[in-house]
């Protein structure tokens, strides 16, 4: 086939250059072509190649990642993950980033974030009822990182309560390793049948290929392109790569598309995400070995003159295709038109296992879909493992007064209360949220049943810096843990690996033992990989992010009335502790924010005892036999207690014991434990269950009074503490107002 001469300009090695491609993978598209392609080809090969939507440099790890248990109904592959949650019903899900886009245009970059990702979910027929995120932002002190925070959670806020769907947890870290490239990873679940999920594989020759939405123009083109490359200092100039979102079309979008699929109109559909109509096209053609001629004069457009390599690479937002039974155009299309949506033919289905573009009457590109969409590049890039971080002595550690260091931590940025973030979400929209942000895990009830699903995302990415295969074991086990102390039994993860540029030795050994250790983790813990996304390039002027393979996971609760929750519950009860306190304090955030260091080798992860303590807590939970459970995580046990009393305004008194140093029991960051109340007159019941099943239990102290005491001498009141805990985050962003600026 002939291709219009009015497409061609020169490519020129500084084309091929500002489209990411390299020497030898520009010989590769000659050799596909069999000739060189055109501006508008070119283009659509940078994109489909690009790191943003090949994995090129992390799919052969990837590849190693356990993905299937008999509730896995759909794992990798697809737009978002899906398993069995049982009665005839799925849990649809999967976590994406946004990093570069927010911090070009933190407002605009967060919102479409969520945007997207609700997208990639009810796209499979799901309605989304959770939305989560992980949020990583440079050191306070540096002057965008006000204005990040600011601009970020009001985009996080402003799409996902104008679409309606509630933001239910999350976390939000601070380091200067993410000064120039913060972090915006955003996670949605939803719910559908599990004889109504719809995939993206297109099928039927001669079947019309359909766009719905919003009309395209010129936002967003080359947001994938960008997504895969460093910053420069200055990355102003990126502006126009960052799309721009309207929660309320996106809303409209919903509705149409769950109205359209109880029709059985569609064959397959898939989001416009990432590469926009170039990658969606591409995706479903492949994946149903079949080929598409698209007429780019159909697509609804919002900007005269538009060319067909901005059409084709467009990123504007809220925008599907599909593929529809032929004869039921009509049908569809009033729907759309009903909830005042485009809606287009824009090509049909053929059987040469070809993209033939048209647009004014001509071809202006004719591609082969399998090689862009299958075929891309896959390198084994070298890479060399991370040296290995002695292990601290913690009587080498300055000790400092508990109750001292305990008001230096609570009130430190990762440990200060995010709530004046998430009270920005609105998280009680569709009246089924169970427990609220703040929590070990924000939980969902099944609408319509006294079922709930437990939400969480995590990641500890210091340790990942000090060992990345440990980091990862402990980001997909915590995870676990988290999702254990409301009594959730963990079903599945998501994965969202955030790291350096790969094309380093050193970044890609964090890329590959990260990978691996997640993989033993969740091999362990039965806990298998459904969806995820991969962000690289994470870097500016050369300096990487902290490595941080953020997890996103869901939990299933049988029963929403067995669940458990982490304020302490009233005066008298027992505080005990479950798992081995030894005071590991390398890579903690005591030797960090006390001692002002970051050495050290983190703590290790016990597989097996975390399945067995995790099994164990659920069943104490189930059966009602504890009244709060909380995960000892960042700052350590003492850490742990304060935020269960911060929480419910009751004090207790905590005994050390002896043969641990004071601080490093206090605030070691041992892995696999849990703090757990109960009635005095049911302990003696628990210790001796915990001893048949091989877990250390110990008594730690009582709950009441209005202090937090310890050892029987030092003491705060609960409240100093929830004040100092809940001023750091309000008082740094009342900053900007003051100065007048982003400060």
């Amino acid at each position: 086939m002939v291709v219009s001469s009015s497409t061609l300009s020169p490519i020129t090695p500084d084309v091929i250059k500002a489209h990411g491609l390299t020497d030898d993978e520009y010989r590769q598209v000659q050799d596909i072509m069999g000739r060189d392609p055109n501006i508008t080809e070119l283009g659509i090969f940078s994109v489909m190649w690009s790191e943003h939507c090949s994995y090129k440099s992390s799919k052969k790890w990837l590849k190693t990642l356990p993905t299937t248990a008999p509730w896995v109904i759909c794992g990798p592959g697809e737009n978002a993950g899906v398993i069995d949650i049982g009665d005839g019903q799925a849990a649809i899900f999967k976590m994406e980033s946004h990093n570069h886009p927010s911090f070009i245009e933190p407002y605009q970059g967060a919102a479409t974030g969520v945007g997207g990702i609700l997208r990639d979910v009810f796209t499979m027929g799901a309605r989304p009822i959770a939305n989560l995120n992980a949020l990583r932002f440079g050191d306070p002190s540096h002057p965008k990182t006000r204005h990040l925070v600011s601009g970020v959670v009001a985009g996080v806020g402003g799409y996902g309560n104008c679409v309606g769907v509630p933001t239910v947890g999350g976390e939000t870290n601070f380091h200067a390793s993410y000064n120039g490239n913060i972090l915006v990873n955003a996670m949605t679940v939803g719910l559908a049948q599990t004889d109504r999920i719809f995939y993206s594989a297109a099928a039927g020759i001669g079947n019309p290929v359909v766009y719905v939405g919003s009309k395209t123009g010129r936002d967003g083109i080359h947001g994938a392109t960008m997504a895969s490359a460093e910053f420069s200092e200055d990355s102003e100039e990126k502006r126009p790569t960052v799309q721009v979102g309207d929660p309320f079309t996106e809303k409209l979008l919903i509705e149409a598309c769950l109205e359209l699929m109880a029709t059985d109109s569609i064959v397959a559909i898939q989001d416009m995400g990432a590469a926009g109509l170039t990658s969606s096209s591409f995706e479903m053609a492949s994946k149903g070995g079949l080929g598409i001629e698209m007429d780019l004069d159909a697509v609804p457009i919002r900007e005269v003159g538009m060319t067909p390599y901005e059409i084709m690479l467009s990123e504007s937002q809220e925008r599907m295709l599909m593929v529809l039974k032929p004869g039921l155009e009509g049908k569809a299309r009033a729907i759309f038109e009903k909830w005042e949506l485009d809606f287009a033919v824009i090509g049909h289905l053929t059987d040469n296992g070809r993209m033939v573009l048209k647009h004014h009457g001509e071809v202006v590109a004719d591609l082969p879909i399998d090689p862009l969409a299958k075929a891309s590049p896959e390198y084994d890039r070298p890479w060399v493992p991370g040296t290995k971080r002695p292990v601290l002595d913690p009587a080498s550690v300055p000790a400092h007064p508990p109750i001292d260091a305990l008001k230096v931590l609570l009130s430190s940025p990762d440990l200060a209360s995010k709530r004046w973030i998430y009270e920005q979400y609105d998280h009680m929209v569709m009246n089924d949220t169970v427990q609220r942000p703040g929590g070990d895990a924000g939980v969902v009830r099944v609408h319509g049943t006294k079922k709930a699903l437990a939400l969480v995302t995590d990641c500890t990415p210091r340790y990942c810096l000090a060992d990345p295969r440990e980091g990862g074991r402990q980001a997909v086990a915590e995870a676990y843990r988290n999702l254990s102390a409301v009594g959730a039994r963990p079903l599945a993860v998501t994965d969202n690996l955030n790291f350096g540029n790969p094309e380093k030795p050193e970044i890609m050994g964090q890329i590959v033992e990260a990978i691996q250790g997640m993989g033993e983790a969740c091999r362990s813990l039965d806990f298998p990989v459904v969806s995820g996304n991969v962000s690289l390039y994470n870097e500016t002027n050369g300096v990487a992010i902290l490595p941080t393979p953020a997890i996103g996971a869901v939990g299933l609760i049988e029963d929403v009335a067995k669940i458990a929750s982490l304020p302490f519950k009233e005066a008298g009860e027992s505080i005990f502790v479950l798992g081995e306190t030894k005071g590991w304090l390398g890579s903690s955030l005591y030797l960090r924010e006390l001692c002002g260091r970051e050495d050290g080798a983190p703590p290790p992860v016990a597989l097996h005892r975390e399945k067995r303590e995790g099994e164990f807590v659920r069943r104490l939970i189930g059966e009602g036999e504890v009244t709060a459970v909380h995960d000892v995580s960042d700052g350590g046990l003492l850490v742990a207690v304060a935020e269960m009393a911060m929480a419910s305004g009751i004090g207790a008194t905590v005994t050390a014991p002896q043969g641990v140093p004071l601080h490093a029991w206090c605030f070691g960051e041992d892995q696999g434990r849990y703090v757990l109340t109960a009635p005095s007159s049911l302990v003696a019941a628990i210790l001796e269950a915990a001893q048949r099943a091989e877990i250390s239990a110990r008594v730690i102290g009582t709950t009441g009074g209005g202090d937090l005491t310890l050892n029987g001498s030092g003491a705060i009141s609960v409240a100093e503490l929830k004040r100092l805990n809940e001023a750091w985050l309000p008082d740094f962003m009342a900053a900007t107002a003051e100065s007048g600026g982003e400060a």
